[in-house]
């Protein structure tokens, strides 16, 4: 006999997932029904509503893809880039480094601009890449550095590329729902986030969203786009077909279902309050550490994921093992250069709490003490 599923609970304050409320479990757990049944086509019309309400973007090619985060990645690129077509890429991080290797794999001409970890890119780095590489018809940015705790300010950006003719690519798994994301205003045409982050629904799905322009771009293509699973030229003819779906693959209906409450969840609490809750959280936890005697390692910091220095001498690895088997608290520890030397600790979505925070830093500190 197999022995019953039975996880312990965890206090999910890593790099994701997040804690994922009673009511997004409840939804997981409703009847699951056909991938082109009327009733479903409505609920899943509505994620698709409410993912632009929180992207705030009037996209009408804005939809969840099945897969997690780095499908979102892939779909954006394989569909907007072609073999031979020159693109920029701004790395400061794993995740930077990732949307590159992506982009080669199209075969794209890959014109990589790098930065120290940590840092973030101001509009006149931009401007100059753009400046070097005129005939680039992208580039590609991350907004919330999940490797290094980096928050990337998006504003201009669109504006100077659009001017060039290029289009404006942007990593969001880390910041939707729990940082400001104006994908119209700042003029984003292509973005990708994930459920498990700021939404605080289980991993799964990538909501993303194309604008005009890039769907244009999609529509003038020369070549297939290289996946076929990921070709926005058909999952396009589900998402947005009106009355007529053209089937594509079967959707995961019960992800759907947990990403529709867990969009409700944030649309309910209102994208400002809740911007500013996880901003206070952040500065709660901030001030903790620093108490601590902890440094932060990103010149500006993510409210969402907060990246410190593990100090001289801390076996951190041995202080996460000793948080998670004795506390059920889970943090992070660093990636690539960060590795060994550094903390990631998350707050988002149902996660940014003063309960959590205060519990996390009482273990912490019980622990640093030892």
């Amino acid at each position: 006999m197999v022995a019953a599923l039975l996880p312990r609970e965890r206090l999910l304050m890593g790099p994701g997932p997040s804690t994922v409320p009673n009511r997004i479990l409840r939804a997981l757990a409703a009847p699951t029904l056909g991938h082109l049944d009327p009733q479903y086509i409505g609920y899943m019309d509505e994620t698709c509503e409410l993912m632009r309400q929180v992207f705030q973007t009037t996209n009408q090619l804005t939809f969840p893809v099945s897969g997690t985060g780095m499908a979102g990645m892939e779909t954006i690129l394989v569909n907007l880039i072609e073999p031979g077509d020159e693109v920029i890429v701004m790395i400061n991080g794993v995740f930077g480094g990732r949307m590159k290797d992506n982009m080669e794999r199209c075969g794209a001409t890959v014109h990589a601009v790098e930065i120290p970890w940590g840092q973030s890119f101001t509009l006149d780095q931009i401007r100059q890449a753009v400046a070097d590489h005129p005939q680039a018809v992208m580039l590609g940015i991350v907004h919330a550095e999940t490797s290094t705790g980096a928050f990337q300010d998006l504003s201009g950006i669109g504006e100077l590329l659009h001017q060039q003719g290029m289009l404006f690519a942007v990593d969001a798994v880390t910041s939707m729902g729990g940082h400001d994301l104006q994908v119209d205003a700042w003029g984003i045409d292509a973005i990708y986030s994930g459920t498990q982050k700021c939404l605080s629904c289980p991993p799964g799905l990538s909501p993303v969203s194309f604008s005009p322009l890039a769907l244009e771009k999609i529509e003038s293509r020369t070549t297939k786009s290289r996946s076929w699973y990921l070709d926005v030229s058909m999952l396009k003819n589900y998402y947005t077909g009106g009355g007529g779906r053209a089937y594509h693959h079967t959707a995961p209906i019960n992800m759907v279902y947990a990403l529709r409450e867990a969009l409700a969840i944030v649309v309910e609490e209102g994208l400002q309050p809740r911007f500013e809750r996880h901003r206070e959280m952040h500065q709660l936890l901030r001030s903790g550490l620093e108490e601590l005697g902890l440094e932060y390692i990103p010149d500006h910091s993510l409210h969402t994921l907060n990246c410190v220095a593990v100090p001289d001498g801390v076996d951190e690895a041995a202080i996460r093992k000793r948080l998670l088997n004795e506390f059920d608290i889970e943090i992070g520890g660093g990636l690539g250069v960060f590795a060994g030397k550094a903390w990631r600790i998350g707050l988002m979505g149902e996660s940014a709490s003063e309960k959590n925070v205060l519990t996390m830093l009482a273990a912490l500190k019980k622990c640093l003490g030892d």
